[in-house]
């Protein structure tokens, strides 16, 4: 198993640099670990939104193993004949969410629905977005090109049994979809590690909320790959070395990919569409729409002037006064406000968002001397 590609062709990048000691992949991991927003993703939602609980599971975590569950794929087919680096799915899946919204999957819809609608907004290109321009106050991160190609085809949603690279340099510019596959065996890899990442994890969060119970899991998904992450995890990264070691493919064997669906049926039924996260996506979207239109309103009216944001008394005002001044080089030449305001917004975490709207919502009490 080899990559259909050359070296030169993954570690390309838009600015050449000279190697140093980490090597590429490990190189691009330290810059997206530096990356501010690498470091927002300990408070944005996985799935249940702003958890006042330090245990349950936030997207800083989620992309922690996504990233080691990809690595240790590739170290186990790297021990039956396989040539793949580690270090570049490691990279992958602690970039593939940077440009996930707050609130999870509700703040992406909110966005996409605020844009027209059909993809119009998706994480997955907004995360390449980040890498490649917004990162770095709008100078990117430079990264490798198998590493962004790996970010902007991750897809973890969809259900793929096996799958292959696409075997071909894109134009990453063009990309506006999910229909893409990675072009290395590394990122259609950390594809499969998403999955792994979520299914296991998200039922023990939705156990501590009280949405279901150890019993309620499906008798044989519990005989199969167990009731714990832990178990889940290891069955499934055990499952696809031994089914892929022999193969130019990547994929689970076909017993384990029969549970592994009805799993994530059973999670989308009684966790992802619980009446109480429902409830929360009301909010949610209430809130990425007043969001949304307070600065946009803001943009139209001060355009670029950066001295009428810093006059204004609400923090929110000034803040994102700030966030142009900063970014303006990049922007100077597209004054597409829409975007702008997207950009903004899908950087926030959970915290913010919820503070942004309350500054905006509810007038601070008045003095008194």
């Amino acid at each position: 198993m080899k990559n259909p590609l050359k070296t030169e062709e993954y570690t390309k990048r838009k600015i050449p640099r000279n190697p140093d000691i980490r090597g590429d992949y490990f190189r691009d991991q330290t810059a997206i670990i530096h990356s501010t927003a690498f470091r927002r993703l300990k408070n944005k939602t996985q799935v249940f939104f702003a958890p006042e609980n330090d245990h349950i599971c936030t997207r800083i975590e989620h992309v922690l193993h996504v990233a080691t569950i990809a690595a240790t794929i590739c170290k186990g087919l790297n021990k039956y004949g396989a040539d793949l680096e580690p270090d570049m799915a490691y990279a992958i899946g602690l970039g593939h969410d940077l440009g996930h919204t707050p609130f999870g999957h509700a703040g992406e819809k909110a966005l996409n629905q605020l844009l027209g609608g059909n993809n119009a907004f998706i994480h997955e290109v907004n995360s390449y977005r980040q890498v490649e321009y917004l990162a770095n106050k709008g100078n990117g991160l430079n990264l490798c090109y198998g590493v962004k190609d790996g970010i902007i085809c991750h897809n973890g949603e969809k259900d793929e049994q096996y799958l292959l690279p696409d075997n071909k340099v894109k134009n990453l510019d063009d990309v506006k979809n999910r229909n893409v596959v990675a072009s290395s065996y590394e990122g259609v890899i950390t594809r499969f590690a998403d999955k792994i990442a979520y299914l296991g994890r998200d039922i023990e969060d939705a156990i501590v909320a009280g949405f279901i119970s150890y019993k309620d899991i499906p008798e044989d998904v519990k005989k199969i790959l167990g009731d714990r992450n832990g178990q889940i995890i290891n069955k499934l990264i055990l499952d696809i070395i031994e089914n892929s070691k022999e193969s130019e493919k990547i994929g689970f064997s076909d017993l384990t990919y029969e549970i592994v669906t009805k799993l994530k049926h059973f999670n989308y039924k009684y966790i992802y569409a619980h009446p109480e996260l429902k409830r929360y996506d009301i909010f949610c979207d209430k809130i990425i729409n007043n969001l949304f239109d307070y600065l946009f309103n803001l943009l139209d009216k001060n355009n670029f002037n950066f001295e009428k944001y810093s006059e204004s008394c609400i923090e929110l005002d000034k803040n994102f006064g700030r966030y142009i001044h900063d970014i303006y080089h990049f922007y100077k030449d597209n004054h597409n406000y829409k975007q702008i305001v997207t950009d903004y917004i899908s950087g926030m975490t959970d915290a913010f968002a919820l503070d942004s709207i309350k500054q905006i919502t509810i007038p601070k009490p008045i003095s008194f001397l």
